[in-house]
């Protein structure tokens, strides 16, 4: 099991920043080898289920996640987003969290408890910095827009 942190300042406005991290079909034009589903009706709220599809032909894995606290950025509290990852080899949690930042910005972190089935725990160093590496990359093209 991993941990790890992302932070980012923007130069969006948080309902903006929060709008591009929660377009979770988005994730999968972001994130290598992945197709993005959202497997409950709109709009996006604690219960929403979603799968990415990652990986080639019979090599894929379904990574189900399942919303588990919505709260979109207003006036008077930071938003927070808690994803709870069900999946057969994923397990987990991720929290998105957009608050605001100085000079209009946006402050945006990222946590992410990753758990991979059956990968033992000596691989644990690699997958951090894979981890990092990957989310880091998406959350980045995400903000942008890309």
């Amino acid at each position: 099991m991993v941990t790890f942190e992302l932070e980012r300042t923007v130069p969006l406005p948080p309902e903006e920043a929060w709008s591009r991290l929660t377009e979770w079909r988005r994730h999968g034009d972001v994130v290598p080898l992945t197709r993005v589903a959202v497997r409950t009706p709109a709009p996006t709220g604690e219960g929403t289920v979603i799968v990415a599809r990652t990986g080639l032909g019979p090599l894929s894995f379904d990574d189900r996640m399942e919303v588990t606290a919505w709260q979109p950025p207003s006036d008077t509290a930071p938003g927070l987003c808690r994803l709870e990852k069900h999946g057969r080899v994923i397990l987990g949690w991720a929290e998105i969290e957009v608050r605001p930042g100085p000079g209009g910005r946006a402050r945006v972190v990222w946590r992410e408890e990753l758990r991979v089935r059956f990968l033992p725990g000596f691989c644990d160093p690699v997958l951090r910095v894979a981890a990092r590496s990957v989310f880091g990359r998406a959350v980045n093209r995400l903000l942008r827009g890309v």
